[in-house]
């Protein structure tokens, strides 16, 4: 695999899609206070706005990979960029409610087709050792994309209003089309086309997929680590800081604005770190999800609203999860064959935009039916809890299989130290 000028190019160009993915995913979240008066809707029905965008991202993930395989990743990051934009231009006329809910699933539709397309091209130009770190690299710069969703877009929304904000930016993201058909599936060109995959073959390779305890420990660390710092950043955030805790639009803002930060400084960092040290990717995972438990502690207990200074420090913690939710695809990476990559990233990346949905409905319907912000926050919490024991269960059952095969005399991805409490344990589905 090269690595030199040609593939930080092609990566670099296919970066800015999802980068714009990133940045319209997340455009209702300083938005969403507008976005009631726009459509004249209440907190469920604003929810429902991120939900239906997640669940199409969610439904996708697999047939994405499957597309990918298909066609290449060229082509589907260009049909990508020209779907995001069509959809935010429709988002920027939509003055009802039913418009507005399919301008966000078409979002949803295109924003699906990101990131699994840009996995499949890093692995084409980069090698196992640097894929750790092009991945974070990826997540950091995709939190620019989120940077520009706070402040600038408040900004803009403020000056420029509701329809020229979203047709110029949706219109940018379509005509983004004509750099990204210049992308070459690999070094050589065109990736080669798989054949017409039918449903039955589909089912089966996620089975196989599922079968990998990896692929199991993957899918519940995106789940655990991504929904809650997404589901604040995406929509809930936003209307918390105001509502909740007294902020203005612009120090909220602020607040959603260092979350970013954190997460853009923090992902290479982590990148470089489990690129070189893959062994304690876990360990990172473990120790960030017992510090988070705090953080929750703090917004669910703390008396009153609390002071601005530790709302940022909290949400900027909060955010280390979304870099370290890319663990999760560098697990199932390693332990799958190279021809179910595809899926097994796919089946990974469900696991934390699901938790997300069901988080954003969750508080949205808590807070229709006259529940308090605090009230409304236990739902990404109890989560966030459920994805820290199914981890924990995963995590044990994948380290009994690298154990068994080092048993067998196979050689493993990434060599790992027994402990006391390693055991090996019955392998049978969660």
């Amino acid at each position: 695999m090269r690595a030199g000028r040609q593939a930080w190019l092609m990566w670099g160009t296919a970066v800015v899609v999802y980068m714009a993915a990133v940045f319209h995913r997340g455009s209702l979240g300083v938005a969403s206070l507008e976005a009631t008066r726009r459509f004249g809707v209440g907190p469920a029905a604003l929810g429902t706005f991120t939900v239906l965008q997640l669940l199409v991202y969610s439904a996708m993930q697999v047939p994405t990979g499957l597309l990918v395989d298909r066609f290449g990743p060229r082509k589907i990051l260009t049909a990508a960029a020209f779907t995001m934009g069509v959809g935010q231009v429709l988002f920027a006329i939509a003055s009802s409610y039913p418009l507005g809910l399919l301008a966000r699933a078409v979002l949803g539709f295109g924003d699906a087709m990101t990131f699994i397309s840009l996995l499949r091209l890093a692995s084409a130009y980069f090698s196992a050792r640097r894929y750790s770190l092009v991945v974070s690299l990826t997540a950091a710069l995709g939190g620019l994309g989120n940077l520009v969703a706070t402040v600038p877009l408040t900004l803009l929304l403020h000056e420029a209003g509701w329809t020229a904000t979203f047709l110029v930016t949706g219109l940018a993201t379509a005509a983004y089309t004509l750099l990204t058909l210049r992308l070459r599936d690999t070094p050589a060109g065109p990736a080669p086309r798989s054949a017409p995959v039918r449903l039955t073959d589909v089912a089966r390779n996620v089975r196989a997929t599922l079968r990998i305890p990896a692929s199991r420990l993957g899918f519940w660390v995106h789940f655990a680590t991504m929904a809650a710092p997404t589901v604040l950043s995406l929509l809930w955030g936003f209307p918390y800081l105001v509502q909740a805790q007294g902020l203005s639009a612009e120090t909220a803002s602020s607040v959603l604005g260092v979350m970013v930060i954190v997460m853009i400084v923090s992902g290479p960092l982590i990148g470089g770190v489990i690129g070189a040290r893959p062994a304690i990717r876990m360990i990172l995972v473990a120790a960030f999800l017992m510090f988070a438990v705090g953080l929750w502690a703090l917004l669910l207990l703390w008396p009153g609203r609390m002071p601005t200074a530790l709302l940022t420090v909290v949400f900027g913690l909060m955010s280390l999860g979304l870099p370290l939710s890319a663990i999760g695809f560098s697990i199932a990476r390693d332990f799958n064959p190279l021809h179910r990559v595809g899926t097994a990233s796919g089946v990974v990346n469900v696991g934390g935009f699901f938790a997300t949905t069901v988080a954003a409905l969750g508080i949205g319907l808590a807070l229709g039916w006259g529940a308090s912000f605090r009230l409304a926050l236990v739902v990404p919490a109890a989560l966030m809890a459920l994805g820290i024991w199914r981890t924990a269960v995963w995590w044990r059952r994948a380290r009994a299989e690298v154990f068994a095969a080092e048993a067998r005399g196979e050689t493993v991805p990434v060599r790992i130290r027994a402990h006391r409490w390693d055991a090996k344990v019955k392998m049978e589905a969660a």
